[in-house]
């Protein structure tokens, strides 16, 4: 069975703000820091950010089967802010997924503000595994960089 799911975000902020995250390896630094029940470590195996970089992910203690994962960088385009990952080990592979990928498109909008959307592509050997797949987490990662970025701002605009 084969599927996918998306989640949009209005973020309020420029689209290439949102990508100076979402296109580097700050993404897997900022998760376990600011959402510590979703990931609890993101270590770079190998690659520089770019295509081909291979990441792994330790989940926090109590995700049955998900005790780790690893993804590898599909597609890194920096000039249509577009990132592909996807499943080359544990999580949801150990789980019965046969492919699972994610995808993070930032668009710019015409009033200089940005939509993040998190796409889930997925192929489950049954219903019943599909029934696991969920946009929450990336919904969840979403709101928490937005807001992370707009505190940056704030403290840079500051006066001292």
């Amino acid at each position: 069975m084969k599927g996918s799911l998306s989640h949009e975000l209005e973020t309020g902020l420029p689209a290439s703000e949102v990508w100076e995250v979402y296109g580097s390896l700050l993404l897997g630094q900022l998760i376990p820091e600011l959402l510590p029940n979703i990931l609890s470590k993101v270590d770079v195996v190998n690659g520089d950010g770019g295509v081909g970089t291979v990441l792994h992910l330790t989940f926090p203690p109590g995700i049955p089967g998900m005790e780790y994962q690893k993804e590898k960088f599909i597609k890194v385009d920096n000039e249509n802010f577009v990132k592909e990952a996807i499943v080359v080990e544990g999580g949801f592979l150990d789980l019965g997924f046969l492919k699972y990928l994610v995808r993070f498109e930032i668009t710019g909008n015409a009033d200089k503000t940005s939509t993040i959307r998190s796409t889930v592509e997925y192929e489950a050997g049954d219903e019943r595994r599909a029934s696991f797949v969920s946009t929450n987490t990336l919904a969840c990662i979403a709101e928490a960089i937005t807001k992370y970025i707009k505190v940056q701002k704030s403290v840079e605009q500051t006066p001292r």
